[in-house]
């Protein structure tokens, strides 16, 4: 077991990005990036057992966070790992279309850097 828990953020906006990470590194996460779903697949797949949690946005190009959310969820590998829509698409069939394909949480952006970091360890019961 790792000293800190991995965190795959998936978003394909790069300032997200770096600054989600730089977040969850005050925080004391490890923190993975990238920016399409099949790179996370990819990425999930190889570092299942490490992942903690992940951050996926919905609108990426190629292969969309839903799409990469029902991969998921329906591998029976895969479907245990904790999986945080983290989007600007907040309204309520959004957020219902997510709850049914598995998502275990949903954040919307823009987003504090503080509040992020509470949520997340509250959801990897951390605080």
């Amino acid at each position: 077991m790792p000293d800190k828990e991995i965190i795959l953020v998936v978003d394909d906006e790069p300032d997200i990005l770096n600054l989600t990470k730089k977040f969850l590194e005050l925080g004391d996460f490890n923190t993975i990036t990238c920016s399409n779903g099949k790179e996370a697949m990819k990425i999930i797949k190889d570092r299942s057992n490490d992942i903690a949690l992940i951050l996926l946005d919905i609108m990426m190009p190629g292969m969309s966070g839903y799409q990469v959310l029902e991969t998921i969820k329906t591998d029976d590998d895969l479907k245990d790992i904790v999986v945080v829509l983290f989007t600007v698409k907040s309204f309520n069939e959004d957020i219902q279309k997510g709850k049914r394909l598995g998502a275990d949480y949903y954040i919307t952006k823009p987003f504090s850097g503080k509040e992020l970091l509470k949520k997340i360890k509250e959801i990897l019961n951390k605080d």
